[in-house]
């Protein structure tokens, strides 16, 4: 049987609601909302079962909020004696993978976000950037698009999420002109993303720069399990290595093809998308069809995989 491999989404698919149904049905689960609470200082579970939607759509809300939906289910998944053979992380979803991974705390997790989502979230004023998504073009078509479309400003390719599908990001004017060309030279469809900041772009480096500094202070761990990383695709190899991937992950782009590839190269057929959404798990699909893909974000989607679980689909 193939291996399997865990993968945690990230900013973008956050919905109101999320986590409620699991808090309310398995034992244990409200604990990761109240420690991320005190950590936070405000009522998490209020904010993502109530909202108000706009406020859980800020950045430096968001990214702490998907992180402890997503760390709360793959305890839950754990604590039923599944384990993953690999894991993965869209950008935030990195820092879930991570704790799924032993890397990294929950505690120190919650709070590491939360400053990673407040830097990003500073970097560059509101309004003044933007992120566009290109279906239906190539990453080299992509790139030519970013540089005429430039102009003096900055545009790059940011998620490099399959051969049809790249994120471009940086200051407003500039991804609009290469959405703009995008249109002219062919694409399927191009959507401006609802995110309130030009993240993985050259625009993110001061956010990075001081964001070095947090992650400097936190005791890494070896990954108990392969865990590839975002900016290179490649496996992690040993715990001083993960403060500069994700330094550089804040401004370079997330390789999620191939990060997807490389995990099928090493042996994965199956896949567990941990958190709302279904997002990695339409792209893991057009990736590589082959493999299996199941999500795990609400009650019902986890009792499917517990049962999974128990006839050794999913180990």
């Amino acid at each position: 049987m193939g291996k399997v491999a865990w993968v945690f989404p990230g900013q973008g698919s956050q919905r109101l609601g999320m986590g409620r149904d699991v808090v309310e049905n398995m034992p244990g689960a409200k604990e990761f909302f109240a420690t991320g609470s005190d950590i936070l200082g405000y009522d998490l579970a209020r904010l993502c079962w109530e909202g108000p939607e706009e406020r859980l759509r800020q950045t430096k809300y968001t990214q702490p909020a998907l992180l402890v939906v997503s760390s709360m289910l793959a305890h839950i998944l754990r604590s039923h004696g599944l384990k993953p053979h690999a894991v993965a992380g869209h950008s935030l979803g990195e820092y879930s993978a991570l704790v799924a991974a032993g890397s990294l705390p929950f505690a120190e997790a919650v709070a590491l976000v939360a400053r990673r989502g407040q830097l990003m979230q500073e970097a560059v004023p509101y309004g003044q950037g933007a992120m566009g998504v290109l279906l239906g073009l190539d990453y080299e078509t992509t790139l030519k698009i970013c540089a005429e479309a430039a102009q003096g400003e900055v545009v790059e390719p940011a998620n490099l999420n399959s051969s049809q599908q790249v994120v471009i990001s940086g200051t407003r004017s500039a991804v609009e002109r290469a959405m703009a060309l995008g249109r002219e030279r062919g694409a399927r469809r191009v959507l401006e993303l609802a995110v309130s900041g030009p993240f993985h772009s050259s625009l993110m480096r001061p956010a990075a720069e001081r964001f070095a500094g947090d992650l400097r202070k936190i005791q890494w761990v070896n990954p108990l399990v392969p865990l590839v990383a975002n900016v290179t695709a490649g496996y992690v190899t040993g715990a001083d290595d993960i403060p500069r991937l994700l330094t550089q992950q804040l401004y370079m782009p997330v390789r999620w093809e191939e990060t997807v590839l490389r995990l099928v190269d090493g042996g994965v057929e199956h896949f567990v998308e941990i958190g709302p959404g279904k997002v990695l798990a339409g792209l893991i699909k057009r990736i590589s069809p082959k493999v299996s893909v199941v999500t795990c974000g609400d009650m019902e989607s986890l009792e499917k995989v517990l049962e999974m679980g128990k006839g050794d689909i999913v180990l």
